[in-house]
């Protein structure tokens, strides 16, 4: 999975960087079919606010967090991010175990009177 980093009044440092990459390989491996993660770090108004967002099997899955200090501010953008995407893994097995809907009602005495017995 390739991550896209940037920041926003943040200099991403190489250890900003590892830290990512350590938090978002249990997630890689979780949903291989992720191609690219975007992630943007700001600081605004003296606190931390990171943006996750993704496309996962045709949909954009996003996620923000904010703290006063960035590491717990990631670490809970990557918890959300599992959850989001895990809902809607959820949604995808959910919509092929759909049950099957009739087209036309079976009724009995809709047929008894079809037959015009009387």
């Amino acid at each position: 999975m390739k991550i896209n980093l940037s920041g926003h009044h943040v200099e991403v440092s190489d250890s900003i960087r590892e830290h990512i990459e350590e938090k978002f390989s249990k997630i890689a491996t979780h949903f291989p079919t992720l191609i690219a993660l975007e992630v943007i770090i700001s600081l605004e108004h003296g606190k931390h606010h990171v943006e996750l967002s993704t496309n996962y099997e045709g949909v954009t899955v996003s996620v923000s967090s904010d703290d006063t200090v960035m590491y717990p501010a990631i670490a809970s953008a990557a918890k959300k991010l599992d959850a989001a995407l895990k809902h809607r893994k959820g949604q995808l097995k959910a919509n092929l175990h759909a049950k099957p809907v009739a087209t036309s009602p079976d009724i009995a005495h809709e047929k008894v009177q079809a037959l015009n017995l009387g």
